[in-house]
């Protein structure tokens, strides 16, 4: 009997998210620097030799776990509130959603927090050049579409504070609400005894008051 592609391609593929799905755990409980790829392939119970046909270098498998995990959060986030009927939502309740998809990020997804950081600072080892970042950033422009929605509700309504540009205001909610959840997720709260979750909420609501115009 000859081979069946349909029956390789399920195979491929359950094999790749073995990789990945191994590769995320290594790389979020120790530096991926910390990490070889003989310790991904044992993480993945897999031979080195299968990882390497994926993934011919680390860094294409770095970036493949990068993209392969955020893809797989976003759409978990936005399969849990796509019934809350999404065209009736207000712009401030728009905006309170994205605010709080990090917080969901931190309670839920703490391992991606940690992975991230560590992808970040693998990141500034050069090790992946800029023209090879396109599928990372094509999710990081994903996100920023669907901050863009929000973004020209408001100004049609006048309910988001729009005197700030589009790009600015993604970027620094962004970064500022990510920084935080990061922190709290790799244990550095400034003071023993943190309320993290009041810290978090205090955050979102300060944010809330700054972009969000009252009527």
């Amino acid at each position: 009997m000859g081979r069946n592609p349909e029956m390789d391609a399920i195979r491929m593929a359950k094999t790749n998210q073995r990789i990945l799905a191994g590769a995320y755990r290594a790389f979020a409980e120790r530096t991926i620097e910390g990490n070889t790829m003989n310790d991904v392939a044992k993480e993945a119970g897999l031979g080195v030799a299968s990882v390497y046909r994926y993934y011919p270098t680390k860094p294409d498998l770095v970036l493949g776990v990068s993209t392969w995990a955020w893809e797989k959060f976003y759409k978990e986030y936005v399969d849990r509130v796509s019934g809350k009927e999404i065209e009736n939502r207000t712009v401030a309740e728009d905006f309170e959603n994205y605010l709080d998809s990090f917080l969901y990020l931190y309670r839920e997804h703490s391992d991606m927090l940690r992975f991230n950081q560590n992808f970040n600072l693998y990141m500034r080892s050069g090790e992946i050049s800029a023209d090879r970042m396109n599928p990372y950033t094509e999710m990081i422009r994903a996100q920023a579409r669907r901050f863009s929605i929000t973004y020209q509700k408001g100004k049609e309504d006048g309910t988001l504070r729009t005197d700030m540009p589009e790009e600015e205001m993604f970027s620094a909610t962004m970064h500022l609400m990510l920084a935080v959840v990061t922190r709290y997720a790799v244990g550095l709260a400034y003071m023993e005894g943190t309320d993290i979750e009041k810290e978090l909420n205090l955050q979102k609501r300060m944010l809330m008051r700054e972009f969000v115009v009252e009527n």
